[in-house]
């Protein structure tokens, strides 16, 4: 799954539970993909899903993402950034976890999601 794919996914549901599921299951296909193809899977501009917040989290996903393989980030993820931090989690703890653990690319863009729960997917 690329992350085209992944906001066309994002794009049909609107339920919040499944559209993690999908997150979720993009990561987990991403790690199974061959390093050489990786790369490939974040190219590609995603189009909108309809929600801001769901957009930023893609150009944060690919910044993470495309930093881990030693790579400059997609050009299309650079203007993408939330003047509103969001925090997906509303419970107090995973907030602040997360205000200490989000990833640099995920802060940058203004999505505060802990690393372990990227890793934990």
């Amino acid at each position: 799954m690329t992350l085209a794919d992944l906001a066309a996914h994002l794009t049909r549901d609107a339920d919040e539970k499944i559209r993690w599921k999908h997150v979720w299951e993009f990561l987990e296909e991403y790690r199974w993909e061959p390093a050489e193809r990786r790369l490939d899977l974040l190219t590609d501009e995603p189009s909108p899903t309809g929600e801001e917040k769901w957009d930023v989290l893609l150009a944060a996903l690919a910044e993470h993402l495309t930093a881990r393989l030693d790579q400059a980030p997609p050009r299309w993820s650079r203007s993408r950034v939330l003047a509103t931090p969001w925090f997906p989690s509303s419970l107090p703890s995973k907030r602040m976890e997360a205000l200490v653990q989000a990833p640099a690319a995920f802060r940058k863009h203004g999505v505060y999601l802990s690393a372990r729960d990227l890793e934990a997917a």
